[in-house]
């Protein structure tokens, strides 16, 4: 009995471990998060350095435009001198030319004036001028030609740098088609996050599908025949769409120029009212009327824009009520501004 009173006075205490083990999941939660963090900081880091290299490269492509700007003014106004200079030389190769064939003459008179003394001076004076600018204009045109060698020379050295400098364009537009190629990828990624929440959202519907890379949501479910009002019972959906919206725009980087297009689409049959007088202000109107309603929803306006197809982008070709059924439609796609 005594021993029994004992055992019941001493129960089996618990309490120690679970405070251990509780204490050993906490610091396991804490290691985790602190992992986390760590590579949100490496990511957000990297992320930055893309950017500013993005941005190094974009400022030596324009200094490099301007330097092959400024190259190719100064070889077209080397060449304008080549050219003037080609002219100079023509022109004292002719004039050199008719005083040879004076000079010629007055040797010939010369020969034939023998008895005429002072006509014989007279042409021996005119000869000694004519040779004396011989002498003149060979002089010049062989400054001339080297000034013309030099230009060549200039222009050659110019064209060098040109080729340069293109080669670099080149490689810098390489390395930007790289960088951009980059942002496309980003972006695709959250399209495709964008594409599968609202897959989840809305379930398998016939009404509302997704086709490549665009949302389609056909026109009954938002409007009544020829209207480009909002029915009532279309405040649900696009108050789901913009809840996928707003949840996917706080993952994307802000320098990343997305914008969610809304297309406005109606079938080939052609309408004419006072409000709309074509398919196309029709259309307009509806992608319009998405946008305002997505903008009262808290999306911010410069990252929509409303686009009115008209008739003119079926998606089938038929002439079945089931053919322009499925042309009347509301288009969303989330792209590149």
């Amino acid at each position: 009995m005594a021993g029994l009173r004992a055992g019941r006075r001493a129960p089996l205490n618990y309490w120690p471990g679970f405070v251990d083990a509780l204490a050993t999941l906490v610091l396991a939660i804490v290691f985790l998060l602190s992992i986390f963090m760590l590579g949100q900081f490496f990511l957000a880091r990297e992320i930055s350095g893309r950017d500013t290299v993005l941005d190094r490269l974009n400022r030596q492509l324009a200094e490099l435009t301007d330097l092959l700007a400024l190259e190719r003014s100064g070889r077209r106004q080397l060449q304008d001198q080549v050219d003037g200079l080609r002219t100079t030389i023509q022109a004292g190769d002719s004039e050199r030319g008719r005083l040879q064939a004076e000079l010629d003459r007055t040797a010939g008179a010369d020969q034939r004036a023998t008895s005429a003394g002072s006509a014989i001076d007279t042409e021996r004076a005119a000869t000694s001028r004519a040779n004396a600018t011989i002498d003149l204009l060979n002089q010049q045109i062989m400054a001339m030609r080297r000034q013309l060698a030099a230009l060549e020379e200039a222009l050659s050295a110019s064209e060098t740098r040109d080729r340069e400098s293109q080669a670099r364009i080149a490689d810098l537009g390489s390395r930007l088609n790289v960088a951009l190629a980059q942002r496309v990828q980003e972006l695709s990624r959250y399209r495709s996050d964008f594409f599968g929440r609202l897959r989840q959202v809305l379930g398998n519907r016939s009404d509302v599908r997704i086709v490549g890379d665009r949302f389609v949501l056909q026109s009954e479910v938002l409007f009544q025949a020829g209207r480009a009002e909002l029915r009532p019972e279309a405040n649900g959906e696009l108050d789901r769409i913009a809840a996928v919206i707003l949840d996917v725009a706080k993952d994307i980087p802000p320098d990343i120029p997305w914008i969610l297009r809304v297309d406005g689409h109606t079938d080939a049959r052609p309408i004419q009212s006072a409000a709309f007088p074509s398919n196309w202000s029709l259309s307009s109107a509806r992608a319009i009327s998405v946008v305002q309603y997505l903008v009262g929803k808290g999306l911010p306006p410069q990252r929509l824009g409303a686009t009115g197809f008209g008739e003119f982008q079926p998606l089938e070709l038929g002439t079945t009520d089931e053919a322009y059924g499925r042309n009347r439609r509301i288009e969303m796609k989330l792209t590149e501004r």
